[in-house]
């Protein structure tokens, strides 16, 4: 059956009517619970197998005396032998446990050379222990390491594309100890918000306690508490709450990255009725200097005489225009209007923020 035109027509603009529901944020995207983190791990170790890009023995002793225990470990005594191999490189490697990782997970590490080493491809990590920051150990880290940066060089010229120096080992490293968590046996727990708000923090309240009664109690702007009121587990207390949609309120907030030039702003940026002008003055400097020839048999000699071109805008050609923000579309749209560019944005926002006109914090980074 043939669909006509005008009902084709119709179909495409409801589908994309500005006031078509859209899926608000669920509860596990906003919040994080209380001891449900990962925990840092970090290790001192060695990489072998370089070519000739370790470090130097000379400069970095702690590697040597790092491959002298080792040795001696497996049974090689080489205390009297000056050892002057490029090879090898001392590391550190770094972790990030996960919550709830069972002992017999792998994760992935991440080496860095601590001396001069310049280049870990093609290297090995040997067997690392990594630590907490209880000094106990919770995982063991080995295997080839995977490097994203190159650097080559020859006698006249170099080149070198990300840090060679740093590399990762995908599933590198197993889990030995866990964490111990009693999750299950809790009776309350806080749910943090990653980004603080009174609104927020209070309809993630009511949304817990229009579905499940007395569960759940605001304490501040970044915490919830969430109990099982009718004796429900925890556990399933917070799957069941997870998924729970909550609109997100956030503070009118102008972001400004000066070094890059570049501005975020938030929906809620509201300017005052204002009227702007924007120009600035430009001055031009042009070196063109021409060469003065003598007569001939005169003598003289050729010289080279400056000829400096000087032009000066003052911007005269800058308007004057009002812009008010009822919305962030119509801001937009009044700067744009005046050809505003970027890095000249940052010091109007800073100027309106200063007069009062612009109802939004700004952040300057």
């Amino acid at each position: 059956m043939l669909i006509p035109q005008k009902l084709l027509m119709l179909l495409a603009v409801l589908l994309l009517w500005p006031g078509s529901a859209v899926a608000a944020p669920r509860i596990k995207d906003i919040v994080d619970v209380e001891n449900v983190r990962p925990n840092q791990l970090i290790g001192y170790g060695l990489v072998v197998g370089l070519a000739g890009t370790g470090d130097k023995t000379r400069n970095t002793p702690f590697t040597e005396e790092s491959m002298q225990a080792m040795l001696e470990r497996m049974g090689v005594n080489v205390r009297s032998a000056q050892m002057k191999t490029q090879n090898v490189a001392a590391v550190s490697v770094t972790a990030a446990m996960p919550p709830f990782a069972r002992a017999g997970s792998q994760i992935d590490v991440t080496v860095s050379a601590l001396g001069d080493a310049t280049s870990l491809q093609g290297g090995t990590l040997l067997v690392t222990a990594l630590r907490g920051m209880d000094g106990q150990i919770y995982a063991v880290a080995q295997g080839p390491v995977a490097v994203s940066g190159f650097k080559a060089q020859g006698a006249g010229a170099n080149i070198s594309r990300g840090v060679s120096t740093s590399a990762r080992i995908a599933s590198g490293a197993i889990i030995e100890r866990e964490v111990p968590y009693a999750l299950k046996s809790a009776t309350a727990l806080k749910l943090a918000l990653r980004n603080p708000d009174f609104t927020t923090a209070q309809r993630i309240t009511k949304a817990i306690n229009a579905t499940f009664p007395g569960s759940a109690e605001m304490l501040d702007p970044a915490t919830v508490r969430l109990s099982a009121a009718d004796g429900a587990a925890l556990v399933e207390r917070i799957a069941q709450v997870e998924n729970l949609g909550v609109e997100v309120d956030s503070p009118a907030r102008v972001i400004v990255n000066e070094a890059a030039g570049t501005v975020v702003m938030t929906a809620d940026v509201r300017i005052s009725p204002v009227a702007i002008a924007q120009g600035g003055l430009t001055i031009s400097v042009a070196e063109n200097p021409i060469a003065s020839q003598p007569g001939p048999l005169s003598g003289g000699q050729t010289q080279v005489l400056p000829r400096t071109q000087v032009s000066v805008d003052d911007g005269g050609g800058a308007s004057l225009a009002m812009v008010e923000g009822e919305s962030l579309k119509t801001l937009v749209g009044g700067l744009n209007r005046l050809g505003v560019s970027p890095r000249d944005l940052i010091t109007i926002l800073q100027a309106l923020r200063s007069a009062g006109a612009l109802q939004a914090e700004i952040e300057v980074q």
